[in-house]
């Protein structure tokens, strides 16, 4: 390097130094650096809390509706039953009730077997005493007693019919009917007949009825119940005794061949006269007919014919079983009838005990005395009856000189077999049909009941 560019670069080093030298020189501070200022942030806004949305109320899920099936011997009944139930369905809108009835002659023998078979109905109509005891005893139906709470509101007799002797209640009784005679107004007052109370009173009408060419009787031999239920059941009482007799045998203090039930026969075998030719033909419902039709004069059968009679349109009356004699006490057949239990085997035994419950209310029992007139729902409870008919038929069971009393055999007397009940229906056919004597019939009930009942 030359000396000319050495000298240029020491000037340029010398004059950066008294640069930098003059720059510090001056006691001054460095400046210090100049910070920008931040930015003013920009507030967070925070986001507005968003307003709950009100949740819309769920829709409540419709409950479900239990379909209750109800079965019965009485296929008579399907309408007035239906309105009946109409009026449970609209307080108790979850439960449909299906009325299946099925024919009284048949019915015993498909309830026994549906229930053996688990198909039986959710609610089953009960027959009294032994027939339902029966059902009960075969462990198919729940026990009431802490279900019912009304069953002091029944007549104690009513209970009865459907209570162990340990005291468990399987049924709510349904009701209770009435046996005696239905008249044809019109007829008798053509002959001007007065309704008997006395059976000398009874067998002249019935021989004025019969000299005018008029069927007096509308009664057959045909269905074997009729006899025993609405023949010596309904007129025999005024002969063979009444409720004592009944209790008597019940009781095993006396049998079937007493005296007494003979003379029954005997007395009954009077009317058989006054009965339509070919009357061993003849059926209930041919019965039934006969006197809707106006056919026949008189009718022996029950109050729970009201409805179907008044439905047809006849001038009809009553009058109670004539008594033997006058001054008699009348023995007036007014008995526990049907009862309605409900299957233990039902998936819905909450729902048809709550249709029990209604059942035993005083509600129901009007909506039964009217829509079904002539069935007398046993309570001791007020309750309305409007049919003027119907209020005297019950009317009459309340005299000083009235006593009431069951059918013969539904009592401890059916609850093996043979059955009293089965043997009372064939004595009393064959009787009636003249095959046998009355001595013959009482012989061939007791015969039976020597092997079970009459033991000792």
């Amino acid at each position: 390097m030359n000396k000319k560019l050495w000298f240029m670069l020491i000037s340029l080093v010398i004059v950066s130094m008294i640069v930098t030298f003059s720059f510090f020189g001056c006691g001054q501070q460095p400046a210090a650096p100049v910070q920008e200022e931040a930015p003013a942030e920009e507030p967070v806004v925070e986001p507005e809390a968003e307003e709950p949305v009100a949740e819309e109320p769920a829709e409540p899920a419709a409950e479900e509706v239990v379909t209750l099936t109800y079965t019965s011997l009485r296929t008579e009944d399907v309408d007035r039953v239906n309105r009946i139930n109409q009026v449970f369905m609209e307080q108790y809108p979850n439960i449909k009730i299906e009325f299946e009835p099925v024919k009284n002659t048949e019915y015993d023998a498909f309830l026994k077997t549906s229930l053996e078979t688990g198909v039986g109905a959710d609610i089953v109509m009960l027959r009294s005493y032994d027939g339902g005891r029966q059902i009960y005893d075969g462990g198919y139906l729940v026990e009431l007693n802490e279900e019912i709470p009304n069953f002091n509101d029944f007549t104690p007799n009513s209970i009865g019919a459907w209570q162990t002797e340990d005291g468990v209640i399987y049924g709510v009784p349904y009701f209770g009917s009435i046996t005696g005679v239905w008249y044809n107004k019109d007829i008798f007052a053509d002959y001007g007949l007065e309704p008997p109370a006395t059976w000398d009173q009874l067998l002249s009408a019935a021989q004025t009825l019969k000299e005018n060419g008029e069927v007096a009787i509308a009664h057959g031999t045909n269905d074997q119940w009729v006899l025993t239920e609405t023949l010596y059941c309904d007129l025999g009482p005024n002969f063979y005794g009444g409720e004592a007799s009944r209790q008597a045998l019940i009781n095993r203090e006396i049998k079937f061949t007493d005296p007494r039930f003979v003379k029954a026969y005997d007395a009954l075998w009077q009317l058989v006269e006054y009965f339509p030719e070919g009357y061993q033909a003849i059926d209930y419902v041919t019965m039934q007919q006969m006197f809707c039709n106006e056919q026949a004069a008189m009718f022996i059968a029950g109050s729970w014919e009201l409805g179907i009679i008044e439905d047809a349109g006849v001038n009809a009356g009553w009058f109670a079983p004539p008594v033997e004699n006058e001054g008699d006490r009348l023995q007036y057949p007014f008995y526990a009838d049907l009862a309605l239990g409900v299957n233990k085997d039902s998936p819905y035994v909450e729902e048809a005990l709550t249709y029990l419950k209604w059942i035993a209310s005083a509600e129901h029992a009007s909506l039964l005395a009217n829509e079904l007139p002539g069935m007398y729902p046993p309570l001791t409870i007020d309750f309305e009856i409007s049919n003027p008919l119907s209020q005297q038929i019950m009317d009459m069971a309340k005299g000083d000189d009235v006593d009431t009393t069951g059918q013969l055999m539904w009592e401890k007397l059916s609850a093996q077999e043979p059955s009293g009940e089965t043997l009372f229906n064939e004595a009393c056919q064959k009787f009636f049909n003249g095959d046998i004597t009355s001595q013959e019939a009482v012989e061939l009930v007791q015969k039976g009941l020597d092997t079970w009942y009459f033991t000792e």
